[in-house]
């Protein structure tokens, strides 16, 4: 890159934006150059310019820049297309675009200048600042383009609605950091400082604007810095356009109830307090100017009421479906620039990449040719030769390297299937081996065996229980003698009772045994032979009642074993009763009676046993 040096024999500053010009009509400049160039030569040429004591140099100089069309090379590198992510040094050419841009005179340009220059210089600096936006590392470079906007603005007015109305400057906004919203903020106070006279030129749609963006930082954001700055705005606006500002603030219904409950407490409440002292009294204004006319009172409720029912219906209808319009169509033009430039990059690495292997195939070619030239007529063969079979070398290698790795990956995909194949049969193995021994496990015995029930000594001891509760707890109106009469007189009729039912269920077990037999004699003889064929052993299975005979013997038998071995308490009553009525002499009777004479055993154990029972009841 060349370096700017001081001519002699002209106007030093009128030969730098000239060397400046010539230099920025070389072709072969890239765009990184072009934004190096551009920002050294405006920092030179301005310091250069301040140097003199004279203040008009400096506006001589801005103004042949604009004239020479520097400027406008500046506006251009500044493009999000041209820029290749040096974005310091383009926020350092904003910075020295909007200076120069500040104190030009352009003389019979000037409408050309203000109207058509001006707001392109805005839309640049705020497209670099969109772009600088999510980007948390480039704060400070953010801070010197919003600084560059805030400049500008002072310095021209004219330009506030063309910034607020910008894309750009929508998608600052639509940013939820802090310092992003903090910096848009301090931008406006800044402005407003630098110029008193900046918010009296703007219309009253620009101030609702502007008046907008604070009380809407107010209401979404809870950042105390942010909400302070919005505040401190809104106090600048009230002391600089002064009653024409009050109409305005009172558009925002509510502004003061959402300060004071939740901006209080956060170290500014004094300028809170004059906030909503200020909406206070602008509110008394009104009421009491609003009370002298009952007419005026009703026309402006009915109005009130109106407006607020366009309001909801407009806003019901149409603020969802516009802003989300809005919304897929900035999305769908920012897809489209960006897929744009991505097509632009994609081409331009292609080329590259075509040209540099072809420069790449020409430098081999050449060294090629030169060391052949080197070599003698009796090598040259030899030398082919021997770059042949390191070719040869190289490609067998990749092609044996690409083989092995096919194999290794076949066999290993055929392992891992084989091991999977094993693991799931020896799954099933095991689960089909952990049934067959489950079932053929024999049961688990219960955790507890014994006679459920009282056993004897818990019996004995309630028994005590309730000998000592009747010891304790006499009687005052029946003796104990008394008591025990009472007492053998419930367990004779208690005994009457027990007899009454164990005889009805004896008879029912001998109608029972009856009918039994009666079905089991006519099963026999309904399969009895006929008489013609009919044997003596088959004549005596009929006759002989030696069958029958046993059963009742052996049933019997069980009978005896069985009350043999239950306890004592289990005799009492219907036992004792059974057996005794069951072997009584009038039964016996009829037993031998029916099975011809058969004597029975142990109708004399039984009996004895009757008489033990008895002698305990």
């Amino acid at each position: 890159m060349e370096v700017l040096t001081k001519p002699e024999g002209e106007d030093e500053e009128d030969k730098l934006v000239s060397e400046l010009k010539r230099q920025l009509e070389d072709e072969d400049l890239t765009p990184e150059e072009k934004l190096t160039l551009l920002t050294e030569g405006l920092n030179n040429a301005l310091n250069s310019a301040a140097v003199h004591v004279n203040s008009g140099e400096l506006s001589r100089l801005k103004s042949r820049l604009y004239l020479s069309g520097v400027l406008s090379q500046c506006v251009l590198s500044l493009h999000p297309s041209r820029l290749r992510g040096n974005l310091s040094a383009a926020a350092t050419l904003a910075h020295l675009t909007s200076s120069c841009c500040v104190g030009a005179e352009p003389g019979h340009h000037s409408e050309s200048f203000h109207q058509l220059f001006l707001p392109s210089v805005v839309d640049a600096l705020l497209s670099l600042a969109a772009q600088l936006v999510n980007r948390s590392e480039n704060a400070s470079l953010l801070r010197k383009v919003m600084d560059s906007v805030g400049w500008l603005l002072a310095a021209h007015t004219q330009i506030t609605e063309k910034v607020l109305s910008s894309i750009h400057y929508e998608e600052i906004q639509m940013c939820d950091d802090a310092t992003v919203s903090l910096l848009c903020i301090q931008m406006w106070i800044q402005t407003c400082t630098a110029n008193s006279d900046f918010l009296s030129g703007l219309s009253n749609d620009s101030i609702l604007l502007l008046l907008n963006e604070a009380v809407g930082q107010l209401a979404l954001s809870s950042d105390s810095t942010v909400g302070g700055a919005s505040i401190r705005l809104i106090l600048l606006m009230a002391n600089q356009l002064g009653r024409r500002f009050r109409p305005l603030l009172l558009s925002f219904r509510g502004l003061d109830s959402l300060l004071h409950k939740d901006w209080r407490g956060r170290g500014f409440d004094q300028a809170v307090d004059q906030v909503v002292t200020l909406i206070q009294s602008e509110k008394d204004a009104v009421s009491q100017s609003q009370v002298s006319s009952e007419h005026v009172r009703a026309a402006c409720v009915i109005q009130a009421a109106w407006r607020s029912y366009q309001t909801r219906r407009r806003v019901k209808s149409l603020s969802r479906a516009v802003s989300f319009l809005q919304r897929k169509y900035r999305a769908r033009r920012r897809q489209q620039q960006q897929q744009k430039e991505a097509q632009l990059w994609e081409e331009e690495l292609r080329y590259q990449v075509c040209v540099r292997r072809q420069q790449a195939r020409r430098r081999f070619h050449q060294k090629q040719r030169q060391l052949l030239q080197l070599l003698p007529a009796d090598q040259v063969q030899s030398y082919l030769q021997e770059c042949e079979r390191r070719a040869a070398v190289v490609i067998q290698s990749f092609w044996r390297g690409f083989r092995d790795r096919r194999c290794f990956n076949s066999t290993q995909r055929h392992t891992l299937r084989r091991e999977r194949a094993a693991r799931t049969l020896q799954r099933a193995v095991r689960r089909f081996l952990q049934k067959r021994r489950a079932a053929n496990a024999p049961p688990l015995p219960p955790f507890w065996i014994g006679q459920k029930g009282l056993t004897d000594s818990r019996r004995a001891e309630l028994k005590q229980q309730v000998d000592d509760y009747i010891s304790t707890q006499k009687s005052s109106c029946v003796s104990p003698e008394e008591c025990a009469r009472l007492h053998e007189e419930v367990q004779l009729l208690l005994l009457s009772e027990l007899q009454r039912g164990a005889q009805h269920r004896r008879e029912e077990q001998r109608v029972e045994a009856l009918l039994a037999h009666i079905h089991t004699q006519q099963e026999l003889l309904r399969d009895a032979p006929p008489l013609s064929v009919v044997t003596e052993t088959d004549a005596d299975a009929f006759l002989s009642p030696s069958g029958p005979v046993a059963a009742r013997a052996r049933d019997a038998h069980n009978a005896m074993l069985q009350a043999s071995r239950l306890p004592w308490w289990r005799t009492l009553g219907d036992t004792d009763v059974h057996h005794t009525d069951t072997f009584g002499s009038a039964h016996l009777a009829e037993l031998e009676e029916e099975l011809g004479g058969l004597y029975i055993g142990g109708t004399v154990a039984v009996n004895r046993h009757t008489e033990v029972d008895r002698v305990h009841l």
